[in-house]
């Protein structure tokens, strides 16, 4: 079969990271093809297109999306972008496969550590890692909102980026700058410290980043979750990477003498760098709240979970983890509801 020109694209999910995705390679004349299970994403973007707001402005961009695979029959795609939630990755890739052209890439969006559970599926030699530097929403259905700006880093599960992922880098810069990584699970699990602490604050919470940044409390809480993430880091001998080449979580961890201490000119200096980054990203709103408003399972064992998991191997303590993952899990089951008074209740029972 003759190739097109333009690469074809086949994106798993039309979620806030996947419909955004979709609307910025369409424009620069990327053949693209968005697959939804929600029949209201699908309908909405059949009806109106894909439409954006925010950071790069409004504008309404048309695009083919389906509703599942069956309308793809034997069609075969240059790169696979799974742009779902971390609960349904791994379906969505072996859904997928039989789509990937056989020097095809399939590149994991989701947060946390995922390659290796797509490598088990697809092979490590197929599967790129795409972290997202960038934040963006999905208001309603087909409506997509960039949150913050940002791009990728991209990088093989070992070894320095080949040719391959370096074309798909050209390509992803549609949507935002992309950097290349030869120490991928370094970038991963910076990503993965980060996200476990603004991700999980504004889903106990119930509400966006920037207010509960400007809380001394909460950013103290954050600081914690990022601590304990980066002893589970060192234990698996992981070289940490400065996330968006300015947060250094190897720093900004807590030592014993910046818990032992109320105040200090080093912890000052760590708040108000959490404090930056935290405004930075104001806007975030976390999609494990999302997926809990809409009755589905939140990715918390693929964050905090993650990091109980491989401290278990480890021998490694994370009490603030685990809790924050035990406190998920209650409000996934509606046994808790989201609120700041209950963020206090778990910065309160998780001080040392």
């Amino acid at each position: 079969m003759e190739r097109r020109e333009a690469p074809r694209i086949l994106i798993m999910g039309a979620g806030a990271i996947g419909g955004t995705v979709a609307a910025c390679l369409d424009e620069v004349g990327a053949d693209v093809t968005a697959v939804t299970t929600n029949p209201a994403i699908h309908a909405a973007v059949r009806e109106k297109g894909f439409r954006t707001t925010g950071e790069s402005g409004e504008r309404t961009v048309a695009g083919r999306i389906e509703l599942g695979t069956d309308a793809l029959e034997s069609e075969s795609f240059d790169h696979v972008l799974l742009a779902t939630q971390p609960p349904q990755v791994e379906e969505a890739a072996r859904t997928a496969l039989p789509f990937l052209a056989p020097d095809g890439l399939m590149v994991c969006f989701q947060n946390g550590l995922c390659e290796a559970r797509i490598a088990a599926i697809a092979g490590a030699d197929r599967v790129v890692g795409g972290i997202v530097a960038w934040g963006a929403s999905m208001p309603e259905p087909g409506l997509y909102d960039r949150t913050s700006a940002g791009g990728f880093t991209l990088g093989r599960l070992a070894g320095e980026p080949d040719e391959a992922v370096k074309k798909l880098g050209a390509l992803l810069e549609a949507v935002g700058p992309v950097e290349l990584t030869d120490n991928l699970m370094g970038a991963r699990w910076s990503k993965l410290a980060l996200n476990c602490a603004v991700s999980s604050l504004g889903t106990i919470a119930g509400e966006r980043l920037g207010p509960l940044v400007m809380v001394r409390r909460y950013r103290r809480l954050a600081l914690e979750i990022f601590t304990e993430a980066v002893e589970v880091a060192r234990a698996e001998k992981v070289r940490l990477e400065k996330v968006s080449g300015t947060l250094d979580l190897d720093w900004i961890a807590l030592s014993a003498a910046d818990r032992a201490a109320s105040a200090s000119a080093g912890l000052t200096a760590k708040h108000a760098l959490l404090l930056a980054v935290g405004l930075r990203y104001r806007r975030l709103r976390s999609s494990m709240l999302s997926a809990i408003e809409r009755g589905r399972i939140p990715a918390i064992d693929f964050l905090n979970g993650e990091v109980v998991r491989y401290a278990a191997r480890h021998d490694v303590k994370v009490p603030v983890n685990q809790r924050v993952v035990d406190t998920v899990n209650a409000l996934a089951r509606r046994e808790l509801t989201p609120s700041r008074e209950l963020l206090d209740r778990v910065h309160e029972e998780t001080r040392a």
